[in-house]
């Protein structure tokens, strides 16, 4: 039997289309790397990268987090999805 990676989640377009957001605004900031803006601003590496590939899911702690550091407010992340 396959061992299951427990790291990711099955791909919902959900999940997708938030982790594509967190790519438009990372690349907004002109960060060229997801492992560079986590580390910059003090986000797990590994965590940051897997949601903004839309390969984990997030809590809304996180979200709101990374919002901050982007400055926009959850209606705005959400607008357009």
């Amino acid at each position: 039997m396959a061992k299951k990676n427990l790291t990711e989640v099955p791909l919902d377009a959900r999940t997708i289309k938030i982790g594509k957001r967190l790519k438009e605004l990372r690349l907004k900031k002109v960060y060229d790397s997801a492992e560079k803006f986590a580390y910059d601003h003090d986000l797990p590496r590994v965590s940051y990268d897997l949601q903004e590939r839309g390969k984990r899911n997030m809590t809304l702690a996180s979200l709101y987090r990374i919002l901050d550091i982007h400055k926009i407010s959850l209606g705005d992340f959400f607008k357009g999805l």
